[in-house]
Order: structure tokens, then sequence, then C-alpha cells
């Protein structure tokens, strides 16, 4: 018998010999129901820490959970293993980022290794690879194939700091998501792919995924922001060019009195022939102004302003004269890159027409009112028509019709769908990432690399300096033959967009090994959905639906069968906080997860990051907290280890006998805590700090009972189940008892104990009788009582007839099992 529990030799144990035996190995030819439970692959980004570690505890517990239930459990992991931290490293250590990115992988890996983690490692990728990113490329071409991959020239946010174009989402507060620094805006030609072609698609789909947190929907409704208008367009005077503008309202046409229009917006330049060289300069001034500011800070932060450029458009109805202005909150590449201005009816052009002393012409009035005078605010309300040429009197919503249904005569314009969300940008001028499969040839173009040519891959020693494209200065890569007339030809140097890689990662999972497609169609079929996906919300608008845009796509070139969805559900992770603050090495209060192993144990730590808090909340790392889990491993071991030879001959699959209240207690306790697990995955509300709690109170009532009863059944049915009830969470201890007991097999290929209504039923239950909301007397009863025998029972006890004596009962209150109170005057 040992008398003491030895973590550090039994976790690295079992850590072994799981890999050995390939426990956690998932085959398709398993007759059990597939199911999926997939973490976000991690950043290999050096060190984990204990923060890190709750995300990957959680989903072991569910894929542990999910097994012991009878499924055949996918359980991968990999590594995103592009991006600008490698470069950034290279730059600042004068290292290769593909030795610093493999040498972080393995330490990382070792670390979740060492958290005791079930995944299946046969299936590890990592984007970084060739055999993985040859496939982005080919994924590439299929989008160019098929009109999603583009190629324009368009103002982009670029980080001077990082030497490269963020994608919009990847702003924040007009900075960097990485490096925080202020972005600038300049105009580039980019790759773009053409997400806005599912718009709809992914906008209505959401409705459907009832399994997603309600606010990861409402962000990815809010960033796709549908909107249903008209866009038309107003003729420039002296000139043949013409503006579109988009509206939801174009009720308000009549009203006009101004357009304005983005600097960078291609009409200018034809503007600038009819203006006066005076103006033509004060539009390039403004311009050049406006090239460090952010998209944030124009749209959102600065004063909205701008200057009359001198000519006019005509507006296509009342055919009045429209004086255009540049302004700095319209945005070449948002919309049309042009607005109209209705000052009475929009809160922003009111402002801008006070400012400027335009005129404002009220062409909207309450139904049943007139104009009573000068406006003193934007009327935004919809209401009847007025000095609107033949559409006075109508309705706001039958003039949206008649004027959509006029232009659309005219030939000017109709009734269009448009989205507050772009074309997703995937072009990066860095080195660290997958290299997009187009040349450039003199005769031939834009030319796309064929497949047998696939992949194109990085070469090595380039010279990372952070300026610039660091492909673009090396002549081997850049020089190639075009492959349709064998003649010179430039390769593309820009590389992908990292998430380019992670909206698919979880279909290669299924088939890593596979050198002849990214992944095989009958293998999607088998796994996918994935059932549960585990992450991080700050990735609700970029990887989220990045992910649904391709999945889309996938299932319309039917490569993928049944929902167009990867995700069926969805569960944000909590933050894990040291005193109060994010750990972070700069702060010194990051707690490593190879020092609490050491210290405190595997078991310890993952039964404290279940335990703490709901998953979904931020908790706190407390030396109290995990000193507390590994008390309770202690009494675990205590409680179970000595009687295990014994408790092998009781069975925890049948009820054992009981014969008196104290062992009934046992067995419930066991059944309540089974009970607890089956129902936190059932509900997928993952609160398996409740189920923690539950083992508390077990491990509790069996160490009473190993000294007052250690040969009763009851109790070595616990000592037998408690392993079972454990191992999702605590799963070195859980084996190790197991094979204590003689068991040559893993627990972790054993079935939950399924909990037993005759277990669960209560003999007897107390009642707390209240007098005036005090407690005045704890009185045992028959569960199911009625109100009307519970207050009577209540009376009959004495101290509450002292509390009574010569008092009116005023009301009793009765809560079902539990209490009685009773109001007296």
């Amino acid at each position: 018998m040992a008398e003491t529990y030895d973590f550090r030799t039994i976790e690295r144990t079992w850590q072994a010999r799981w890999e050995e035996q390939g426990v956690y190995c998932a085959r398709e030819d398993d007759p059990r129901e597939p199911y999926y439970v997939l973490v976000m692959l991690p950043y290999p980004s050096g060190d984990l820490h204990v923060g890190h570690a709750k995300n990957y505890t959680l989903g072991d517990a569910i894929a542990r959970m999910m097994r012991m239930l009878g499924y055949n459990v996918l359980h991968p992991m990999g590594w995103d293993a592009f991006g600008l931290p490698a470069e950034n490293a290279a730059i600042a250590r004068g290292i290769d980022p593909a030795s610093w990115t493999r040498s972080n992988i393995a330490n990382m890996q070792r670390q979740i290794r060492l958290m005791g983690t079930s995944y299946d490692w046969s299936r590890e990728i990592a984007t970084c690879e060739p055999d993985y990113y040859r496939w982005n490329q080919w994924l590439f071409l299929r989008l160019y194939e098929n009109g999603l991959a583009y190629k324009r020239e368009a103002p982009v946010n670029w980080c001077p700091h990082d030497q490269t174009v963020l994608a919009n989402e990847q702003v924040i507060d007009g900075r960097c998501w990485r490096c925080n620094n202020l972005v600038e805006r300049r105009n580039l030609s980019q790759w773009f792919l053409k997400i806005t072609a599912y718009g709809d698609r992914l906008l209505n789909d959401l409705d459907a995924l009832e399994g997603w947190p309600e606010r990861t929907r409402l962000m990815q409704r809010n960033w796709i922001g549908r909107s249903e208008g008209v866009q038309f367009s107003f003729a420039v005077e002296s000139t043949d060019a013409a503006i579109d503008v988009f509206t939801t309202r174009v009720d308000t046409v009549f009203g006009v009195t101004f357009l304005a229009i983005a600097p960078e917006h291609p009409v200018v330049s034809t503007i600038k022939d009819v203006i006066s060289k005076k103006n033509a300069a004060a539009i390039d001034a403004f311009a050049d102004s406006l090239r460090s500011k952010s998209e944030l800070e124009r749209t959102s932060l600065m004063e909205k302003d701008g200057f009359f450029t001198g000519a006019y458009a005509i507006n296509p109805l009342s055919h009045e004269r429209v004086p255009i202005w540049v302004t700095n909150y319209v945005l070449a590449d948002y919309g049309t890159g042009a607005v109209m201005g209705v000052p009475a009816h929009d809160e922003r052009d009111f402002d801008f027409a006070k400012k400027h002393s335009l005129p404002i012409a009220q062409v909207i009035v309450a139904p049943g009112t007139e104009i009573t005078g000068p406006l003193e605010a934007a009327f935004t309300a919809d209401g009847r028509l007025i000095a609107s040429g033949d559409y006075s009197g109508m309705s706001s919503e039958r003039a949206r019709h008649a004027i959509a249904d006029r232009f659309a005569a005219m030939g000017i314009g109709g009734k269009m769908v448009n989205f507050r969300f772009r074309d997703w940008l995937v072009s990066r001028q860095r080195y660290w990432g997958t290299p997009i499969p187009i040349v450039y040839c003199d005769r031939c173009g834009e030319v796309p690399v064929p497949e047998d040519q696939l992949p194109i891959v990085l070469p090595a020693d380039v010279p990372i300096t952070g300026e610039g494209s660091p492909l673009a200065r090396d002549a081997a890569f850049v020089n190639t033959t075009c492959p349709r007339c064998d003649g010179p030809a430039r390769r593309e140097s820009d590389t992908m967009d990292t998430f380019f890689e992670s909206s698919w990662y979880y279909l290669r999972y299924l088939d890593p090994k596979n050198a002849t497609r990214p992944w095989s169609p009958d293998r999607a079929k088998h796994w996918m959905n994935v059932d549960q996906y585990i992450g991080g919300a700050e990735h609700a608008v970029l990887h989220l639906l990045y992910s649904r845009f391709f999945y889309k796509f996938f299932r319309d070139m039917g490569w993928v069968e049944g929902r167009d969805e990867p995700f069926e559900r969805l569960f944000h992770q909590g933050m894990v906080l040291y005193n109060g603050e994010k750990m972070s090495k700069s702060r010194g209060n990051v707690v490593g997860i190879d020092e609490t192993a050491q210290k405190n144990g595997v078991d310890a730590m993952r039964l404290f990051l279940l335990y703490v808090t709901p998953p979904e909340d931020t908790s706190d790392w407390t030396d109290e907290g995990i000193s507390g889990r590994v008390r309770f491993l202690n009494r675990v071991w205590r409680a179970c280890e000595p009687f295990l030879a014994a408790a092998k001959s009781v069975s925890p699959r049948e009820l054992p006998p009981t014969s008196h209240a104290e062992e009934k207690a046992l067995v419930r306790a066991v059944h309540v805590a089974a009970k607890s697990a089956i129902d936190e995955v059932a509900s997928r509300r993952f609160h398996f700090n409740t189920t923690i709690a539950k083992l508390d109170e077990l491990v509790n009532a069996m160490t009473g009972a190993a000294q007052k009863m250690p040969d009763a059944p009851a109790f070595l049915y616990a000592v037998h189940a408690l392993p079972l009830l454990l191992a999702p969470y605590a799963p070195h201890i859980a084996d190790e008892l197991w094979s204590r007991m003689g068991y040559a097999t893993s627990i972790h290929t054993e079935r939950v104990i399924e909990p037993d209504d005759a277990a669960l039923t209560v003999d007897e239950i107390t009642l707390v009788i209240q007098v005036n909301g005090k407690i005045r007397a704890r009185i045992a009863a028959q569960p199911g009582i009625s109100e009307e025998a519970a207050f009577a029972l209540a009376l009959t006890d004495a101290h509450v007839q002292t509390q009574l004596d010569g008092k009116q009962i005023r009301k009793q209150i009765y809560v079902p099992d539990k209490l009685v109170n009773i109001v007296v005057g």
C-alpha cells in the first residue's frame, strides 16, 4: 500500500502509457457514433501558462466525457504556425522564422502533453509545412477559378511597424491588432476574397446556429450589416462622368443639397479638369492630409469636415444643381465612395450643413402635419413626402418603391442590397506566410500556377529586415517562367493572411496525410460538422466568419455534405487572471504550466481550472485554490487506495445492498455526482465546477465511511466508482487507482456510471421552519410532503409553538421539500 500520492511519477507514467497504447486515436471504422470536439488551434508563440491551460482542459474534459458516454471521439491538435511574430523574432534575434516556429511547437507540444490531454497526435498539423500550405494554394486557385479571388487597387490599412496590410477586422481602435501601433491608409494593389457574395447566406444562417452564444451571432449580424436600398447616379455637370450613391432613404432624394465624396474617389480626377487650379490643388492637399489617418479616425473620431470642389452634380429627378464636396468621413472603398447629403433627414448631414451653411430642404413631414418653420434637428422618421414633385403626398414606404422603379426605367439605378462588411483582403507583404499561386507575364497577364507545380515553397535564407516584402527582394523567388507561354514571368510576392489557413484546418485534421486532396469527402461525411468548438470570443468576427464563408464555398463545390456550417455548437471560455490582472511576461505575473505541474501536479491544476468558476467566466488563479485541489486529491488517495483490492469485488454497475441511512446517502452521493457530470455535457453548459463540488461532497462522505464502515458494500462500491467519476477531470489518478484494482485496460476506455433513479431517491428530507424569516427548527419529513401537511408538522414543534404563542398567523410560505416560513403579527 502506498502511503502517499506520488503525483509526479504517476502522471509521467500514465502520459507515456496512453501514448504507447494509442488510447486516444480516433478511427473511421469505429462503429460508435462519431463526435468531433475541437479547441481552436494555438499560435506557437513559446511557453504556455495556466490561462492557456483552461481552454485545453475544458475541451479535454468534454472529449473524455463523450468517450465515456460511448462516442467515437475525434479530438485533434495542431498549430496555426504562420504569422508576424516569427518574422519579428527573426528581426530581433537574427534567427530563421521556421526554426523559431518549430522550436516553439516542440516546446508547446510538450507542455500540452504534460497537461494530460487526450489529443489524437497522429493527426497533428502545422500550417507552416509545405504539405499543409500546398492546399492553401490549391484552395486559393479554386476560389480564383470561381471568381471569388481577385486583385484590385484599393486603399488599405497599413501598419508602418509591421510593414504589412491589415484587414479591417484587424484594426482595433485605429491600431494594429498585433503590435498596437497606429494604422495608416495607403493605396496598393491587393488580393481579395469575395466574401460579400455569401453575405445573405452568412447572415440568414445565423438564425439556425442555436448552439452558438447569442452575443457572437449578434456580433456577426452587426458586422455583416445588410441594408436594402437603392443605388443610382448623379450626372456631373459639364462632364460625361456620374457619381453613384447608395441609400436606404431614396424617399428623401428631393432634399439632397450636397454630395459628399471621398478625396480618393475616381471621379475626382475628372472634376479637377473642370474646376480652378486653386480648388484642384486644395483637393490634393486635403487628400494628403488624410493619408496617415485610419479608417476609424476618418469615420468616427475626427470632426466631420470637407470643402466645396467648385463642381456640381445634377439631381436626376428635380434637375437641380447639387454642389460636390470632398469630405474626410466618406471612404473610397466603402459603398460607392459617395454619399448624398440630405441635411433635413439625416443627423450627420444636418450637423455638416449647419457647420458649412448649406441649405436644409425638408421633404418629409409627419402624417397630418405641415412645415411650421426651420428644423431644429433632422427629422429622420418615415412620413409623408412634400416638395417632391410627382411623389408629394406619398408615404415614405410607397415613395421608396416608386422612385426606385423610376430610376430603373431611366437606366440609372434600381433596388439593391448592400452590406456593411467588405470583401476579405488577404494580401500580406511579409515572408512567413503562404505564397499566393499567381505569376505575371507581360504576354499572358495574370496566370494561375498549375496544380502540378504546387506547392510554391517559401525560399530559405531570405533576409528579413522589417521593411517591405522580403519575397519581393528575392530575385531567385520572383523571377520564374510563365506556365502558359514559357516566357519570363514574375511570381506574386505577397503571401496570404494567416486567417486563410485557419479557416479550413478543421477539415485537414480528418485526413492529414492525404497527398492528393486537402481532405477526403468520405471522411468529411463521417466526421463533420464539428460537434463542439471551443475558443475565445475575440474570434467572433474574424476566424469564425471566415470559416463559415469557406465551408459554404466547400458545400457549393460538393466537397462536403449536409449542413453548410462547420461548427454545430460554439463555446467561449473565460480568461484566467492572477491578482486581478491578465497574465503577461511584462507584468511578471505568469503562472507557468511546467512549474505548476512540478509543484502541485497536473490533475490538481486541471481540477482547479474546472472548479474555480463556470468556464465562461473570468477566474482568478490563487495559491489557496490550487492548494485546496492538492488536498482534495490526497483525500481521494487516502479514501480509495487502501481499499482497492476489496472494492474490485463490488461492481460499480450494480447498486450495492444498503442497511442504513448513511450507506444509502453514500450511494446516492455517487449517483448525484454521476448525474451532474452527464447533465453538464448534455446541456452543453459544461459547468464542471458543479460536478466537482459534488465530488467534494462524495469524498468527504467516503473519508468518514472509511473509518466507520470500511467493509460495507456501499463504501466499497463508492471506492470502485470514484475513479470513473474522476476520470474526465483528473485522468492520471483515475487511471492509477483503476490499474491498482487489477484492470489491464485504461479507465478512459470505460463507460460512465449511469445515474440510477432508485439510488437518487431520497427517503427523508429536512424541512427548515422559519418564523418571520428566522430559523426556529429543522424537521424530518417525507419527500413530496404537501403544503398543508408541512404546515401542520411545523406547528407540532415546541420551538415553533413558543414563537407563535398568542400571535396571529398572517401568512405562510412554502418552498416544496425545503422550507416553511410562518409570518405572524
